[in-house]
């Protein structure tokens, strides 16, 4: 009888993986096959890493939270409170472009410092230092 019961447990088992785990790893494994495909597509995009820097500004730019107050709903983004989630989006894509256009302010002095530290990326750098001690 043990031997019924352990079958039973493996057969849910599997029908709980097959149910929950199984489509998690689907759509884990989409989001890498679009990711690989959108890089392929950077590849030949001139203009692909003006999406990139707006991407990565995206992430650090908090979102536009929704605050309720009894019947009255405002819109909170840097702590500012707006009317409308129109504005507050606005003020909100602002801040990216801003964010982004940081990145491109700062590119000739991070590049102007390349030669002083070779053509080596940090990871290169940082393998040689530990190599040399």
């Amino acid at each position: 009888m043990t031997n019924v019961y352990w079958a039973c447990a493996f057969v849910l088992a599997c029908l709980g993986f097959y149910r929950f785990v199984l489509p998690r790893l689907q759509r884990f494994d989409q989001a890498n096959v679009a990711r690989i495909a959108q890089q392929e597509r950077d590849k030949a995009d001139t203009n692909a890493h003006f999406r990139h820097a707006l991407d990565v500004a995206n992430e650090q730019v908090e979102e536009v939270q929704e605050i309720k107050t009894g019947d009255i709903t405002r819109y909170l983004f840097e702590a500012q409170v707006f009317a409308s989630r129109e504005e507050a989006e606005e003020m909100r894509a602002q801040r990216v472009g801003v964010v982004a256009r940081r990145f491109y302010d700062e590119l000739p002095a991070a590049l102007a410092g390349a030669p002083e530290r070779g053509r080596m990326s940090a990871r290169e750098r940082a393998s040689s230092r530990w190599n040399r001690h």
